[in-house]
């Protein structure tokens, strides 16, 4: 891991120098400022039994749809299409610190961007001035959740970009993926309907794989290990296949 810091820095810089880069910030701080601004206008129109900070970190999964596709598609579909993988694999670094250094950008900028919405609530605490639904644990809990879950979203997403060199299609598959982790893996519990006879087994599955309810524990102060545990090792699964398909297509290692 001699080269790893270099890389790093490196793929920092070409994602501050990526346009995409800053649509992704764009459009992740406006989806997310207008979705604080509804949550308080459904707050002082009808008090709630949860504070604002809960009820924002329920919406999380709508800017990770966009965003973990925009920050990963061109992490190695780019450097494939564009014939750099092959110079870069030549020099004296090794796939795994590529691979590590490209998802720990994306994963730094992915954590820099939601530490920013701290900011929202800051300025409402401030405006609101009442103890009452001044409550940092939400926030502890629930931003903890943001940052284990992304390095899972984001490893899904370079695992993506490892099969295939065109970045649109690098796109569609990791919005995919992450889609199904959080969408279909949130619902998995409805096929107890289709299976009446299994619900020992669906309904442990449903409790590993439903980010939705990770998300309300987390933000109410309830740390599920298993959820931990699950989030750290598939991140870790994912990142070990996008290696070992790197490796694969590109064989210089």
């Amino acid at each position: 891991m001699r080269h790893y810091f270099t890389l790093l820095r490196s793929e920092i810089w070409r994602l501050l120098i990526n346009p995409s880069t800053y649509i992704a910030a764009f459009l992740f701080l406006l989806v997310m400022g207008f979705m604080f601004q509804y949550m308080l206008t459904l707050y002082s129109s009808d008090p709630q039994d949860e504070t604002p900070s809960v009820l924002f970190f329920q919406m999380f999964f709508i800017p990770v749809f966009f965003m973990v596709p925009l920050l990963t598609m061109r992490s190695m579909a780019d450097e494939r299409s564009s014939g750099t993988i092959e110079s870069l694999l030549t020099t004296p670094v090794t796939i795994t610190e590529v691979v590590l250094a490209k998802f720990s950008a994306s994963y730094l900028y992915y954590c820099t961007l939601w530490l920013i919405t701290g900011t929202f609530h800051i300025i409402f605490f401030t405006f609101a001035q009442q103890d009452t639904i001044i409550d940092p644990y939400p926030l502890i809990g629930g931003y903890g959740f943001i940052f284990l879950s992304g390095a899972l979203f984001l490893a899904l997403g370079i695992f993506a970009s490892s099969l295939t060199s065109s970045q649109l299609v690098a796109g569609i598959l990791g919005f995919s993926l992450v889609f199904g982790f959080i969408v279909i893996g949130s619902n998995i519990s409805d096929l107890t309907t289709i299976a009446p006879g299994q619900h020992l087994w669906i309904r442990q599955l449903a409790d590993h794989t439903n980010a939705l309810q990770h998300m309300s524990d987390f933000s109410a102060g309830i740390i599920d290990t298993r959820a931990v545990v699950l989030y750290i090792t598939s991140s870790l699964a994912f990142l070990f296949l996008a290696i070992l398909m790197v490796e694969y297509k590109d064989g210089l290692s």
